[in-house]
């Protein structure tokens, strides 16, 4: 059994550069961008519809010769004071620092598992702002289970999924969702790793408060670990 902490495990277990999404990308491809509260490319938008923002991934991209944006580990974004998901003016504490890692690419990209799993838990977290088509996998490696979260896919992946099928590394699991089905946001993938998913079915918390954030910063360690973009 690996004497590791999980972020040090997550990081054993790729040697190189590990797709996620359509495995025509190469490395190269693949560039950061700055969604968070301080972007430059968004200095001008208070609260970005999902159609501005794509247009304006779009052109960064264009601009840097690149097929793919990523990003947004432990970023605190303004893009959710869009959603009452994460401002209930009932709730004591706001959500808006992100804890998975966006790729920002063309709805229809195929989705695919970076490593070997099985289907533990898929689910449409329909509402303004949320995740949208979710698919969670389950991993067993050296002696140890952890979760990866997928989501902002289409409700057509969905359908020929059952509980406790085996997932290969590489197999296509699913497709980016447009707004229209995604929450209402440019397409993109939301990928998460999870050490405890604390009884989540389908479901995982993508985005987190200040107060809580320690908590799931070790519980949810940088996917970069695992898919070594950069």
């Amino acid at each position: 059994m690996s004497t590791f902490n999980f972020s040090e495990f997550i990081q054993e277990c790729t040697q190189d550069f590990t797709p996620v999404i359509d495995t025509s990308f190469k490395k190269k491809d693949f560039q950061h961008i700055d969604l968070s509260h301080v972007s430059k490319e968004l200095k001008e938008i208070k609260i970005p519809s999902s159609m501005i923002l794509q247009g304006k991934i779009e052109e960064y991209l264009a601009k840097h010769k690149k097929k793919v944006a990523y990003g947004g580990y432990d970023e605190k974004r303004n893009l959710y004071e869009r959603s009452v998901i994460f401002n209930d003016d009932k709730a004591e504490i706001s959500r808006d620092i992100h804890i998975g890692l966006d790729l920002w690419c063309e709805a229809g990209t195929a989705v695919v598992a970076p490593l070997d799993g099985t289907v533990h838990s898929f689910k449409d977290n329909l509402g303004f702002g949320n995740y949208g088509p979710t698919i969670i996998l389950e991993h067993f490696i050296d002696e140890r289970t952890f979760y990866t979260l997928y989501g902002h896919l289409t409700r057509q992946c969905l359908k020929n999924l059952a509980f406790g099928q085996i997932v290969e590394a590489g197999d296509k699991i699913g497709t980016l969702g447009s707004h229209k089905v995604n929450g209402d946001y440019a397409p993109h993938l939301h990928f998460q790793i999870i050490e405890d998913l604390q009884g989540f079915s389908g479901d995982y918390p993508g985005v987190v408060s200040k107060e809580n954030l320690d908590f799931y910063l070790r519980n949810c360690p940088d996917p970069n670990l695992l898919l070594k973009i950069k």
